[in-house]
């Protein structure tokens, strides 16, 4: 049944708790599967990241492939055994690695555009409720039967957030004019890649302004889609780039789920009505 509220904060689709978990569950284990193979096929660019930390190229792609076995284990240990200690660690790894690209030198907007590989673990951590105990931690978090409206409103909140920042990011991306969105768009046979870079930019940078104040269902369905499409055109490593992106969808896919259809009044009565 959904929860109707005011228009800061939708109306909450209570019956969505089951595949919200699952599709949160599935994104952060993609997002860190798909990072963790960049280290085992120890991409180049990586050496940047390593050199934050005052570390050598010869040493870094000696530790790439280690920290990506870790990255591996950690998301299929979210689908095997999920605890609450591996996803608060997944929060605390995404953020800190989304932020050595601009300590490194790439723009700010690198970060936040990466907010799915944080914000869909902690959304998930929030769905499965915290308590500061060891116990808590390290036992096995179950698929809530059914949370708390406050809860709920949490999470929606948290989805929210994590969907404008990497939308906001993206888009941000586009309006810098990032070399690689420019050799998508010229792949694709667009003659004034720059142009296209600008209204996407504007479009997605507009759409996520909407999302954080009044998420729509059918704009969340759109740009879920446009998200899986357009992460398949990365030329190089094409399936990990996907793959890692799975916190993008996740969060989004997941938002939509969590807002409830309108609702409209019908003989005096209110009926749910799947409007988007």
């Amino acid at each position: 049944m959904p929860l109707r509220a005011n228009i800061f904060k939708p109306a909450l689709n209570t019956d969505a708790v089951k595949p919200v978990y699952i599709i949160l569950q599935c994104a952060v284990a993609m997002c860190f599967i798909g990072h963790g193979a960049f280290g085992i096929i120890t991409k180049p660019i990586w050496c940047n990241y390593f050199a934050v930390f005052g570390i050598g190229e010869a040493l870094a792609y000696k530790l790439m492939p280690v920290v990506g076995t870790i990255d591996i284990l950690m998301g299929i240990s979210i689908l095997i055994y999920p605890t609450r200690a591996i996803a608060l660690w997944l929060v605390l790894w995404g953020v800190m690695t989304a932020s050595l690209r601009p300590l490194s030198g790439e723009p700010f907007a690198e970060m936040i555009e990466r907010a799915g590989n944080y914000g869909a673990p902690l959304a998930l951590l929030l769905l499965c409720g915290f308590e500061p105990s060891v116990k808590s931690l390290f036992s096995k978090m179950k698929q809530p039967v059914s949370v708390t409206a406050a809860r709920l409103q949490l999470v929606q909140s948290a989805l929210r957030i994590a969907a404008f920042l990497l939308l906001t990011g993206h888009g941000w991306l586009n309006l810098l004019h990032k070399k690689g969105l420019i050799a998508q768009y010229n792949a694709l046979g667009f003659r004034q890649a720059e142009n296209v870079a600008l209204v996407n930019g504007i479009v997605e940078i507009a759409a996520a302004v909407f999302i954080l104040v009044r998420p729509n269902r059918t704009l969340l369905l759109v740009f879920f889609i446009w998200k899986v499409a357009t992460e398949l055109l990365y030329p190089q490593y094409a399936a990990f780039e996907w793959i890692e992106r799975g916190g993008s969808y996740g969060v989004l896919l997941a938002l939509w789920f969590i807002c409830a259809p309108h609702t409209k009044t019908v003989h005096g009565a209110q009926k749910s009505v799947i409007t988007s």
